[in-house]
């Protein structure tokens, strides 16, 4: 008799058992609608605030659904997982309010703030470890533990525990839109996890609602894996947007969104960062990059979403203050408003005075200024970053520049270059 190959969902049996778990846990987030994107798309847009969960992202979910369920030996063995952000937060507060040891490792260079956070929620009952300078460093010591300790490792994703908790947030749109039926949700993508929680609710619940998956562009783990129909690693990411940025998604969760995601499409991370700094500047919400996903893919369905009922999953705040002007950085260039020059200034007297006045159009601003002035040469060079109010500002301003033997070379698009200036 041939071995039928069974292949796991999460049953809304286990997602209400998680829902009632989380119970006075993790809060019931509002759903609200946002009358700025709602204008702008002429629909119905709603957020849903998962920015606002104590540990401001969703991770609380999955994570104390996991640890709620071990066994009397899987607690006295601890537990130990790998995380920079998020999902440590969401472990350690879950390992103090279930009065479990857990240690959480995370990569050297995590920011002090985050690791001052997970400490917190955690107290007493977790250990930081940091170890290696990736995500994938922390990852390998925190497995290497579990396997000599035996100790339960609680994944960021790729656990069904996990997908049943975050599936949660499916369950609380549902209910909280009972009076209003919702034609898509956008949901952020990174390890898979909510995107598969949240898709399985909704096959169940509202198969008629187009689940929309948003990856960063510089980590389409998931629309590659979907292309391809099998899972695949990434050789290389930009790990930016660090919320959302994996080499390769859950197992269980590929095999689930590749039959449950209506789409997935990616966004550049200057959009990201443009839409962060909208988002605090226009309607007072911080997000992190991973937070801003879902509202950047909407002008890619702008057509279809007219007077429909949208749903967009803000799925976390947990953004550092010392990455903002990465972040300006960023939303400029690709606003096409801040641009990189070699300027070539000859070696005399009043050259960069003329360079100002000459070439500089009243509103252009210089940012970034790096010379060093060299003896018996005709001419130096100096790396020039300018400002402008207008993308239209550049081509005139490049035309001046060779007109009077300023220009040397743009740097925007050398990106062998331009890394190391941004």
């Amino acid at each position: 008799m041939k071995e039928t190959k069974t292949t796991y969902r999460p049953t809304l049996d286990a997602i209400e058992a998680a829902a009632e778990k989380l119970k006075g846990i993790a809060s019931v987030t509002p759903l609200a609608k946002n009358a700025r994107y709602s204008k702008l798309f002429d629909a119905n847009i709603f957020f849903k605030r998962e920015d606002l969960q104590e540990v401001r992202s969703y991770k609380i979910r999955g994570a104390y659904n996991k640890i709620s369920s071990l066994n009397d030996s899987q607690i006295e063995n601890e537990i130990v997982c790998a995380s920079a952000g998020n999902h440590a937060q969401g472990v350690a507060i879950s390992c103090k309010l279930l009065k479990i040891k857990g240690t959480i490792f995370m990569p050297s260079p995590t920011p002090n703030q985050k690791i001052e956070q997970v400490k917190m929620f955690g107290e007493e009952y977790i250990d930081v470890v940091l170890v290696g300078d990736t995500f994938d460093d922390a990852y390998d010591a925190a497995m290497q533990q579990s396997e000599q300790l035996n100790k339960t490792f609680v994944h960021p994703f790729n656990d069904e525990k996990v997908i049943e908790g975050q599936a949660t947030v499916g369950l609380e749109i549902i209910d909280q839109a009972k009076e209003h039926p919702i034609h898509y949700v956008f949901v952020p993508v990174g390890g898979g996890g909510l995107a598969a929680g949240l898709s399985s609710v909704f096959k169940i619940l509202s198969p008629q609602t187009k689940i929309i998956s948003v990856e960063p562009k510089g980590a389409p783990a998931m629309l590659n894996s979907i292309r391809n129909n099998k899972n695949i690693t990434l050789k290389t990411i930009d790990s930016f947007v660090d919320g959302a940025a994996v080499k390769r998604v859950g197992d269980l969760n590929f095999a689930i969104c590749k039959e449950t995601l209506h789409r997935v499409v990616i966004v550049d991370e200057g959009k990201i960062c443009q839409t962060i700094l909208d988002l605090y500047n226009k309607d007072a919400i911080i997000v992190e990059p991973a937070g801003a996903l879902s509202l950047c893919a909407l002008d890619q369905f702008s057509e279809e979403i007219k007077g429909k009922n949208v749903v967009c999953v803000i799925s976390g705040s947990n953004n550092d203050i010392t990455r903002t002007a990465e972040i300006k950085e960023r939303a400029l260039l690709y606003s096409n408003l801040k641009h990189y020059f070699i300027i070539k200034f000859p070696q005399r007297a009043g050259a960069l005075r003329d360079f100002v006045v000459d070439i500089l159009g009243p509103t252009d601003d210089i940012t970034h200024f790096e010379y060093t002035k060299k003896a018996n040469r005709e001419n130096d060079v100096a790396v020039v970053g300018l400002e402008l109010k207008s993308p239209d500002d550049l081509e005139p301003l490049i035309t001046k520049m060779k007109l009077h033997n300023f220009y040397g070379d743009y740097l925007n698009d050398k990106q062998d270059l331009f890394q190391f200036l941004v």
